[in-house]
């Protein structure tokens, strides 16, 4: 199981990042050693400046390659919400050498993720969601909003890397990014439904 993360999806988180919007999905990918799911998520050491992004994430039902856009639609079935958290003062040394940054995004429990998934089915066109962070909300996304769609976005990747069945994949996040310190609490609602809390330890 890999996971593939969408930057830059929304024009208006690209806005507050000053950074020019995708002509292309941009992606990038993190281990599986990076999803939390059963427990609050312990502060890293190696930074004091840490951000959440909250995102939809897609799960792939079935092995694909150089899937067309027109059939990107039977590859997945649900959908479930998730934190790709940034270690932010590390990504700008990367980023100022002209490095990777993978070591700012793929480290250990850099993905919290709900372990409630939801049908397609059973969510509107529009798929609504929002962020609190310690009693105010602080993001709020919506599908429609996305410059590239889920079927755009593996339509896109497919043709690099093979999707295999468990694949995840955290499709963007809107503007409000923000910084946690430990102490906060979390809190992840879709389509008003909270389906992810945590705190930071």
């Amino acid at each position: 199981m890999k996971i593939i993360c969408i930057g830059r999806n929304y024009a208006d988180h690209a806005k507050e990042m000053s950074a020019p919007l995708p002509e292309t999905p941009i992606f990038f990918m993190k281990p599986e050693t990076a999803l939390l799911r059963t427990r609050d998520f312990f502060y890293p050491k190696f930074t004091s400046d840490l951000h959440y992004e909250c995102e939809i994430v897609i799960k792939i039902d079935k092995v694909g390659k150089n899937i067309q856009e027109k059939f990107a639609h039977t590859y997945y079935s649900s959908l479930t919400l998730g934190i790709d958290f940034t270690a932010r003062d590390v990504q700008k040394k990367c980023k100022e050498n002209g490095l990777p940054w993978e070591i700012a995004k793929s480290f250990d429990q850099s993905a919290p993720l709900s372990k409630q998934w939801i049908s397609f089915k059973d969510v509107s066109q529009n798929i609504s969601f929002e962020l609190e962070h310690n009693g105010d909300i602080v993001q709020k996304g919506c599908s429609d909003h996305m410059i590239f769609s889920f079927d755009q976005i593996i339509a896109y990747v497919s043709r690099f890397i093979t999707l295999k069945k468990g694949d995840l994949i955290f499709t963007g996040t809107p503007s409000g990014v923000g910084p946690v310190k430990i102490g906060d609490q979390l809190k992840a609602r879709l389509m008003g439904e909270e389906i992810l809390s945590f705190y930071v330890r």
